[in-house]
């Protein structure tokens, strides 16, 4: 004998995807939500300017 035990998963090849790194908890949570990151990011910007904008127009119309 070669030293290879005699019984074999003979799924073994059909089930090997399973344990692809792309199916893993970490990168499917990952990919959940794709655009979060930019989408929030994008809004921070928006909100930031809108409140630097507004508040300079704010208080030179209250001078008046």
């Amino acid at each position: 004998m070669s030293g290879l035990p005699l019984f074999r998963d003979p799924w073994a090849k059909r089930e090997a995807w399973r344990k692809s790194p792309v199916f893993s908890n970490r990168v499917m949570f990952r990919n959940l939500f794709p655009g979060f990151g930019i989408g929030l990011a994008a809004f921070t910007v928006y909100v930031v300017a809108d409140n630097v904008l507004f508040s300079a127009k704010k208080s030179a119309s209250e001078h008046h």
